[in-house]
């Protein structure tokens, strides 16, 4: 009878190695959290010293230079970020002996990329369209429709997060001026939050 129970619970394990990536560390999440706080803060820095009030949650037509310098910090943010998840997430899988590409990475990067790439392209011409303060609850929004679209191959804590940053999201777009504290939030806290959760639940 014990044999019976313990042949089940393996072949459970097993299913859920084949059908998530269990290779995602939470110090990701805490590394991604911190490189946003230095974003926000840096990009409100930015702004104060160019006389723009971002909380007052005006249309704010920005000088060219200012936005080149804030695509410019976007973009490093993303690339330090997702440079940080890579190297803690490889650590863990070289750890738990799992393998790190496989079909269901390729699944989950699929249903990752088609929401963050459409917001991207999406806030690129909010950008275009000078439109300065939805890009920043925009980016949340899209990155909560992400995460709820690939929780199925990630930790189930995951779809809670996305739908926490889509409510952040939202709350942002319907009372502007917050936005960039609603950034620092959703990306920065809450990934510091999750992230420690995650790295001593599933360590």
């Amino acid at each position: 009878m014990n044999q019976a129970k313990d042949d089940i619970q393996l072949i459970r394990q097993m299913m859920e190695r084949s059908s998530s990536f269990l290779s995602l560390s939470g110090l990701s999440g805490v590394a991604a959290g911190i490189c946003a706080l230095i974003a926000s803060g840096t990009c409100w820095y930015l702004m104060k010293e160019n006389n723009i009030d971002y909380f007052e949650g005006k249309r704010n037509i920005y000088p060219n230079d200012l936005t080149k310098i804030l695509v410019l910090i976007a973009i490093l943010t993303v690339i330090a970020a997702l440079f940080s998840g890579f190297i803690f997430t490889y650590r863990k899988s070289k750890r738990m002996q799992l393998p790190l590409w496989t079909s269901t990475t390729k699944s989950l990067l699929i249903h990752l990329s088609i929401p963050l790439v459409t917001g991207g392209l999406f806030c690129l011409l909010l950008i275009y369209h000078q439109l300065f303060f939805l890009v920043a609850p925009c980016t949340l929004l899209f990155y909560g429709l992400a995460l709820t679209s690939a929780s199925k191959f990630m930790h189930k804590d995951i779809f809670g997060l996305g739908i926490f940053e889509i409510l952040l999201a939202l709350f942002a777009i319907i009372i502007p001026g917050y936005g960039l504290i609603v950034w620092a939030v959703g990306f920065g806290l809450m990934h510091i939050i999750y992230g420690t959760i995650m790295h001593f639940k599933y360590q």
